[in-house]
């Protein structure tokens, strides 16, 4: 192989690495933020734990994070919990930022 063979591996490989704790960080993301929402809406401890999976597996079918909004939103609005626009995104940031701290650091 040549030394652009090797750094063009190289990139493909970082990319896919990239592309993997992207997914890994928004799966714990979502998790985390049904975890928190199952909270605002008084859920018990089995029942958020069950919650937060249900929103990771859904989530699998439509990635994205204004889905995983949408959702929460809707849940929300059921249960008769007001959260605002502005709250739902600091939110979502901060539980993004966490994610992806916990998946850095493997806890």
């Amino acid at each position: 192989m040549t030394t652009f063979d090797d750094r063009d591996k190289a990139f493909e490989n970082k990319f896919a690495h990239d592309k993997e704790i992207d997914f890994k960080v928004h799966a714990r993301a979502t998790k985390l933020m049904a975890r928190w929402a199952a909270a605002k809406m008084g859920m018990a401890e089995i029942d958020a734990k069950t919650y937060a999976t249900r929103m990771v597996e859904a989530d699998l079918e439509h990635i994205g994070s204004e889905d995983v909004i949408k959702r929460l939103m809707d849940d929300f609005a059921k249960a008769g919990v007001l959260v605002s626009d502005r709250e739902m995104a600091e939110e979502m940031e901060k539980q993004n930022a966490l994610a992806r701290q916990q998946l850095m650091s493997g806890t």
